[in-house]
C-alpha cells in the first residue's frame, strides 16, 4: 500500500503515524522528537507534569526537531486545563485528550489555532467532538494499551465512526505492524497512533528493567485491571499485578489525590512512574497493548519506522 500524508487541520506530516502519548514520562521529549524527525507526529505525554515540567519537555523536543509535536493529557487528571492551556500558549501543534474530554479545551483550542484530537471509543462520542469543534479523532479499540474506554474492538468501532462523522479519523488499539496500519487504512482511516511499540524503543523513557518486561511478554502475560481512574487498564502481569489482584496494597504508596475523581485503591501516578525508575519493576503498572508479545527487540525509532514503512509498502 503507498503511503499518504496525514492532514489534520493545517497540520501535513509525510508518515500517517502518531506516536502514543504514554504516561507518566514514557513519551517525553527525546522520544516525540525521534518520531517527528521521521515524519510522523511526536506526542509529550503532559499527564503527571507539572506546568513547569510540561513547558520545558516541549522546549526540549523543540530543540531536536523541526517535525510536528503534540500533547496528550488525561481528562482525569486535576490540572488538566492548566496543562492543555500551557501546552497551547507554547505554540504546540497539536492537543490530544485521553479518558474523556473536556468542552473548553476546543474554545481554547480555537482561540489560538490549535487543533484538538479528542480520542474516542464509539460513533456517539465521535459525533459529540466533530459537533465541539475536534480537528479529528482518535478511535481507540479494545486492543489499546493503558485505560481502555471500550470491550469492543477497533474494526468494529472504526466502521461505525467512519459512517457517523466527516473530520479525519485516526485508528488505535493492537496496531504494532505495517500490516495493521494497512488494514485500518483500508477502511478508511487516515492514519494510525500506536503507543507500545514505541514505548519499547531506545528513545522511550521507561526504564530498561520495564523494557525487558516487554520483551518477555507472552500473549497470556498480558491481563486487565480496574483503574482507580475508574477505567479498565491492559497491563502486563508482574508482582504489582500479584498484590492488586491479592488486594494485598502494603507496599504500595497511598492515593496522592492527582484525579479529579479516583477510587482510591492505590496512586496509579506512582505507580505509573515506577515504570521509568530504575529498580522499581516490581512496584510498576506496566501498560501495555494486546500485541506487546510481538516485540521482541529494543530498537531505535528510525529502524521502527523503517520496519513499519517497508512492511506497509510491499503488501
Amino acid at each position: 500500500m503507498e503511503t499518504k500524508e496525514l492532514i489534520i487541520a493545517n497540520i501535513k506530516v509525510p508518515v500517517p503515524i502518531i506516536q502514543g502519548g504514554m504516561a507518566v514520562r514514557i513519551s517525553t521529549a527525546p522520544l516525540a522528537g525521534a518520531v517527528a524527525n521521521e515524519g510522523g507526529i511526536g506526542i509529550i505525554a503532559g499527564t503527571g507534569m507539572t506546568v513547569k515540567e510540561l513547558i520545558a519537555e516541549i522546549r526540549k523536543a523543540r530543540a531536536i526537531t523541526k517535525g510536528t509535536l503534540g500533547v496528550n493529557v488525561l481528562f482525569a487528571v486535576r490540572n488538566f486545563a492548566d496543562l492543555v492551556k500551557a501546552a497551547i500558549e507554547e505554540g504546540i501543534d497539536l492537543i490530544i485528550s485521553g479518558a474523556g474530554f473536556s468542552r473548553d479545551m476546543f474554545s481554547w483550542g480555537k482561540k489560538y489555532g490549535t487543533p484538538i484530537v479528542p480520542i474516542v471509543s464509539s460513533a456517539k462520542l465521535a459525533m459529540l467532538a466533530e459537533k465541539l469543534g475536534a480537528a479529528a479523532v482518535v478511535v481507540e479499540g479494545k486492543e489499546a494499551g493503558g485505560h481502555l474506554g471500550t470491550d469492543r474492538p477497533l474494526k468494529d468501532i472504526l466502521k461505525e465512526v467512519l459512517k457517523s462523522i466527516k473530520i479525519p479519523v485516526i485508528a488505535a488499539g493492537g496496531i504494532i505492524s505495517g500490516q495493521d496500519i494497512g488494514e485500518v487504512m483500508k477502511i478508511g482511516a487516515v492514519g494510525v497512533q500506536m503507543g507500545t511499540i514505541f514505548a519499547a524503543s531506545e528513545e522511550s523513557n521507561a526504564s530498561a528493567e520495564m523494557k525487558q518486561i516487554y520483551l518477555r511478554a507472552k500473549e497470556q502475560d498480558v491481563a486487565i485491571i480496574k483503574s482507580p481512574v475508574g477505567f479498565p487498564g491492559r497491563v502486563i502481569k508482574n508482582d504489582f499485578y500479584k498484590a492488586l489482584i491479592k488486594k494485598d496494597l502494603s507496599n504500595i504508596h497511598p492515593c496522592s489525590a492527582c484525579l479529579k475523581r479516583c477510587s482510591k485503591d492505590f496512586c496509579i501516578m506512582d505507580a505509573l512512574l515506577n515504570a521509568c525508575k530504575t529498580g522499581n519493576p516490581d512496584k510498576a503498572l506496566v501498560f501495555a497493548g494486546e500485541k506487546v508479545y510481538n516485540i521482541r527487540e529494543i530498537l531505535p525509532v528510525s529502524t521502527i519506522f523503517k520496519t513499519l514503512l517497508n512492511e506497509l509498502t510491499n503488501k
